[in-house]
């Protein structure tokens, strides 16, 4: 489902969908700015919405369902060695060969499964309105700073991490170590399915 229609107050900022993003072009699938998940998912991110808002937070999402196309669009870059345009900025710490062998790209995403998504809080009002939290690292930076346990950070970044997870967690969402934005849900409805029709 759409989860613009479902959860209106959330921003829809799908990277995928434009060049900033670590490959510098609109990935294959994407072809509106359109946020697809599954139905259970959306139904516990609205519970989420509610709960961040009583801290002046609405949410960002990033991406949520991936093409299968897409992913195969990633897979075929990385094995392009020639093409670095956007290393400065998601994987300046990493040579371009080491990103699939370290499992940055993978064949499979849980993204392309419905019920995965990549976000942050943004202020909901007052002076910082519309800017995201400070969480230590841009979203999709290929790199140990990803780590939602990484303690290279501020204390208020860390903390912003940790609770972006324990608001996540609260509503049914599982994260992963390495990226502090990605969280799955945990009873996910479709999880042997990679779904591939394209976003418009």
């Amino acid at each position: 489902m759409e989860l613009g229609a479902y959860l209106s107050n959330a921003e829809i900022e799908l990277r995928y969908y434009s060049t900033n993003n670590f490959i510098g072009d609109t990935i294959r699938g994407y072809e509106r700015n359109k946020c697809f998940i599954s139905r259970e998912a959306a139904e516990a991110l609205a519970k989420v919405a509610s709960e961040v808002s009583e801290d002046g937070y609405i949410l960002k999402i990033f991406d949520a369902y991936r093409p299968q196309r897409a992913v195969d669009h990633f897979v075929e870059w990385a094995k392009r060695s020639d093409d670095t345009l956007m290393k400065y900025k998601y994987y300046p710490e990493l040579d371009k060969d080491r990103l699939f062998p370290e499992g940055y790209i993978m064949e499979r995403s849980g993204h392309t499964r419905g019920s995965t998504v990549d976000l942050t809080l943004v202020y909901r009002a007052g002076p910082l309105k519309g800017q995201e939290i400070d969480m230590g690292s841009g979203w999709d930076y290929f790199g140990a700073r990803s780590w939602g346990a990484f303690r290279g950070i501020t204390e208020e970044q860390y903390q912003n991490r940790q609770y972006l997870k324990e608001v996540m967690v609260m509503h049914g969402f599982q994260p992963i170590q390495e990226e502090w934005w990605h969280f799955s849900l945990e009873d996910e409805p479709y999880p042997d399915t990679y779904f591939d029709f394209p976003i418009r």
